[in-house]
């Protein structure tokens, strides 16, 4: 008698692999950089960036908003500087909804926000070399008169040179700039959510012009 084995291979499994995506990997921010070698603050909403830190839960600036050229931008923007004064009757009072019609940054035109505060004041926009190097940021939309070092009486006229005080994004605070143009319309401070789910606390600046109420 014979006695045949069989021979049993055991079933191969494959390995598996989760891939996570993370919810917020990409979002939209501001500054690209021209063929000049500038980095523009105009609206250009082909460029994308990446989030870097998280939002702190106190909600001082923590998160940034980076994008392709380097430049970050905070995404809570802190208290207004001292010495503001409110406007005394806004078209946009504080809590009101309002979708934006300008677009500083990628994925902020046609975002709807809610209004922070209402300041007046004279609300520049300017041309700056960062403290931290790389190309000259022109044309930023909006530096207040308040976050202007010694700037003296407003308005201050196109080209004058100016230290630029506030710390909007890094390389800012301290940098030599000048003043490309200037409004007296009403400002204002404001929660955006960026088209693409991310949240910006506290933005400055609007100004009433770049604004229309929520339907």
């Amino acid at each position: 008698m014979s006695t045949s084995r069989s021979t049993q291979h055991p079933s191969r499994r494959l390995p598996r692999r989760l891939v996570l995506l993370s919810p917020a990997a990409l979002v939209l921010a501001g500054c690209g950089t021209d063929p000049d070698g500038t980095a523009d603050d105009a609206d250009d909403a082909d460029r994308g960036g990446m989030m870097s830190g998280p939002a702190t839960a106190d909600g001082m600036p923590g998160g940034m908003m980076s994008d392709g050229s380097g430049h970050e931008h905070m995404m809570d923007g802190g208290p207004v500087p001292a010495g503001m004064t409110p406007a005394p009757s806004p078209t946009f009072a504080p809590g009101s909804e309002v979708v934006l019609t300008a677009g500083h940054m990628p994925g902020m035109e046609g975002a709807r926000a809610r209004v922070v505060g209402a300041y007046r004041t004279t609300t520049y926009a300017v041309d700056y070399s960062p403290t931290t190097g790389g190309p000259e940021v022109t044309d930023h939309k909006w530096v207040v008169h308040e976050e202007l070092q010694d700037a003296g009486p407003a308005p201050l006229a196109p080209g004058t040179p100016v230290t630029i005080t506030a710390n909007h994004m890094p390389g800012m605070q301290g940098a030599k700039g000048r003043i490309v143009s200037s409004t007296d319309e009403t400002v204002y401070q404001v929660d955006v959510e960026m088209n693409g789910g991310m949240t910006m606390r506290n933005h400055k600046w609007m100004v009433e012009s770049e604004m229309r109420p929520a339907s």
